[in-house]
């Protein structure tokens, strides 16, 4: 009589976890091998079959049946060391290495290179920039930020993040700001146009032929942007720009505005006007955090694709192109949708918040921590 094999009993969460090794992309093979030998143990499959269907001898089968029986899942990822070439440096040294570049900075400089940290640890460049890779370290990038230190910050985002997740019926929702000081500049020398196998040029210097402010309100429901230029941005060119809105839509839509704290903005005024147009409501953006008004992300679409590589050579020829952009981009607008919840950016928020509570003033990092880790 044929010996049984022992059955192998899986639970159904253990039977989700080695389909999904058994087919990852990520899985070493021989982890794949491994779990394609226990579902088939698992499904009543005897030994000498699954060891001809997966090309193993019979014995490796049950060896690896009898070890899930007795200590699970976790021998399952247990990988030997290849017999190929040895490490040229051991764990030590490489941690010193990646602990160099997160803990310390380089004399007289802000962040190391490749070459200096090698010098630093005597070894080679390449071997410092395999090792920024595998720890996906870039010291030579950097990145600006800023928590806003408002007292009324968590209500003011639910009320913003509120209108674009959930806006009131009846109503629009504009978001306005000013792009103020646009720059009209002139390139010394013509550049040379864009061909094939090289990028278009222009000089790095440049003539200034003076600047202009632009007003603008974003559809949030549409995405259709309303702008006009002005030479300042005072509270009188900002209430020239509420009374074009006030003109633009029906008396009897409430238009609730989404804006920033700037000085013109809360002008004696400006309020006047405001209480005597009840239809404006007014909502506020937390004090540095200009990225919770989805109209700044069109000025970024405004900067990128009319501004920053054109030449002008005077403001109505710069107001020009900016009116040339608003008529395109109306022509066929593409809305901003806005997916972020208020608890997903608290989290981010409060992670941030306590890092920065624990650095010392003046350090760039928590000194003996890995933020890697």
């Amino acid at each position: 009589m044929p010996k049984t094999s022992p059955a192998v009993v899986l639970e159904p969460d253990q039977r989700c976890k080695l389909v999904t090794w058994a087919s990852a992309h990520g899985t070493p093979q021989q982890v794949g091998l491994r779990c394609r030998i226990v579902l088939g143990a698992a499904a009543g499959e005897e030994n000498g079959a699954i060891a001809a269907r997966l090309g193993v001898n019979r014995h490796t089968v049950e060896l690896w049946r009898k070890r899930v029986r007795e200590s699970g899942l976790e021998p399952l990822w247990e990988i030997a060391p290849g017999r190929g070439r040895k490490p040229h440096y051991d764990q030590v040294k490489r941690d010193a290495v990646i602990n160099a570049t997160l803990q310390t900075k380089p004399e007289g400089m802000t962040h190391w290179s490749c070459r200096s940290m090698a010098k630093a640890q005597g070894i080679s460049a390449r071997t410092v920039n395999r090792l920024w890779q595998l720890h996906n370290l870039k010291p030579h990038l950097g990145r600006t930020f800023k928590l806003s230190r408002d007292a009324k910050f968590l209500e003011k985002l639910t009320d913003v993040v509120g209108l674009y997740l959930n806006p009131p019926a009846k109503a629009l929702v504009l978001c306005l700001d000013e792009k103020s000081q646009i720059q009209a500049l002139d390139r010394t020398q013509p550049g040379l146009p864009l061909k094939q196998g090289r990028c278009g040029t222009m000089t790095h210097d440049y003539k200034r032929n003076g600047t202009t402010t632009l007003f603008a309100a974003l559809n949030v429901l549409e995405g259709k942007v309303i702008g006009q230029c002005h030479a300042r941005h005072r509270h009188q060119e900002w209430l020239k720009f509420l009374r074009r809105l006030d003109g633009e839509f029906p008396q009897d839509l409430t238009l609730h505005l989404v804006m920033d704290n700037y000085g013109t903005h809360k002008e004696p005024s400006v309020r006047a006007w405001l209480k005597k147009h009840p239809r404006f409501v007014c909502h506020f953006i937390p004090t540095s955090s200009s990225w919770l008004n989805l109209v700044e992300r069109w000025f970024g679409e405004l900067t990128g694709k009319a501004i920053r590589r054109g030449s002008f050579v005077s403001v109505p020829d710069l107001e020009k192109a900016i009116e040339e952009f608003l008529a395109g981009w109306n022509a066929s607008p593409k809305p901003f949708v806005w997916t972020a919840t208020v608890e997903e950016m608290m989290k981010k928020i409060d992670r941030a918040r306590a890092k920065l509570e624990g650095i010392k003033p003046g350090c760039t990092q928590p000194r003996g921590k890995n933020p890697a880790k």
